[in-house]
């Protein structure tokens, strides 16, 4: 049996989203900014796409930007702002938590002279709006909080921070590309003023995404070379892909409540059956978390031999984020909770998806039990 239970890092494209794109890679080939009929055909499929994202979240269409995915909505949205708004300050606000794709504009932009306050989280991975409000100074012009944590799965309080922010007249910005199409969002009810989304972890495909922009945000543009995009960012539209987005999120919404039901019950018997393995400890909140996500710790580990044993076995599961994959120091995320860099560095995640069944959670579990054996006995895993 071949088990694929990292659904935080990607997803299988979904075979009715995959049909919506189909047509703009041929017949419908035009240029969406063409003024003949083929490109009006193409302008009609981003048309169409830009309405379903902004229906994914209570937005109005002409506030949606498409860009190449989440980590360009994440540096355009911490970038873009930060640079609309020079003369006012040079403060920003985010947690120590957040996705490389927004620490690192945010380490850019202390290189040249701005100050970021990292506010802290619980054990839980949960951020204290009242540190964000304590963070909040005459100068702050961007707060940056993610909706859900893509390492833990922890869903923070965006509403209570969009008030505070409101309150003080601070754009508010957050990483939602974990959370849109899993959970209920609506930007008014969030108070945020910007919104990153990405497609390939909503079954749609790799290379698009989108943010929402409230209008009258300040926001500068990063990429020049034309007026597309209403003037966000210039450079031809990915229309297939963008196509798939849309469709994506559509079907998304769709199916929401009962997916969140059927997955968030299939991971409740995963981590309830991990659980029952000596040292084994769950990561992030227990019940304010992402209905697919499961993260634990097995003293007596590490990560990287946890993914590997797993992946012999059949389970493909991570140590953390995809996008640091590579690194061999222990999750920021995870020692931001407090836990010792024996135990960060012992984790592995488990995310459920779409097309994960019982059995698959079950033989997932029994491997996860077989590996975590064999590591503690300094022994191979096997097939």
């Amino acid at each position: 049996m071949r088990v694929y239970l990292d659904h935080a890092a990607t997803t299988p494209v979904d075979a009715r989203v995959l049909e919506a794109m189909l047509p703009y890679f041929s017949e419908r080939c035009g240029n969406a900014s063409s003024l003949h009929s083929f490109g009006q055909e193409a302008r009609a499929g981003v048309d169409t796409a830009r309405a379903q994202v902004a229906a994914a979240i209570g937005a109005r269409p002409a506030e949606i930007v498409f860009t190449s995915g989440a980590t360009e909505a994440d540096n355009l949205a911490v970038l873009g702002t930060a640079l609309a708004q020079e003369e006012r300050g040079r403060h920003i606000v985010t947690s120590a938590i957040e996705h490389s794709a927004v620490l690192e504009p945010c380490r850019f932009l202390e290189a040249r002279g701005y100050t970021v306050t990292y506010v802290p989280v619980d054990g839980r991975g949960l951020i204290d709006p009242d540190d964000v409000r304590r963070a909040l100074r005459p100068d702050t012009v961007l707060v940056t909080i993610m909706a859900a944590n893509n390492e833990i799965g922890t869903v923070q309080p965006v509403a209570d921070i969009g008030r505070l922010t409101r309150e003080r007249g601070v754009p508010f910005h957050t990483d939602a590309t974990q959370m849109v199409g899993t959970l209920p969002m609506r930007v008014d009810e969030l108070g945020v003023d910007l919104l990153s989304i990405s497609g390939h972890k909503r079954y749609g495909p790799k290379g698009v995404g989108a943010l929402y922009v409230r209008r009258g945000t300040p926001c500068r543009r990063l990429q020049h070379g034309g007026e597309h995009e209403r003037g966000r960012r210039g450079g031809t539209e990915n229309v297939p892909g963008i196509v798939g987005l849309g469709a994506a999120l559509h079907l998304a919404g769709a199916l929401m409540e009962e997916e969140r039901r059927r997955v968030e019950a299939l991971r409740d018997r995963l981590v309830a059956t991990a659980l029952e393995i000596p040292g084994a400890r769950l990561n992030g909140d227990p019940a304010r978390r992402l209905p697919n996500n499961a993260n634990l710790s097995f003293e007596g580990t590490d990560g990287q031999s946890l993914v590997i044993g797993l992946d012999l076995q059949g389970v493909a599961a991570s140590s953390g984020s995809a996008c640091s994959s590579g690194s061999v120091e222990p999750s920021h995320v995870l020692l931001a909770l407090g836990l010792a860099p024996e135990l960060a560095g012992a984790a592995v995640r488990l995310t459920l998806g779409r097309r994960t069944t019982e059995a698959e959670v079950d033989f997932a579990a029994a491997m996860l039990r077989q590996v975590v054996t064999g590591l503690r006995r300094g022994a191979p895993s096997r097939v």
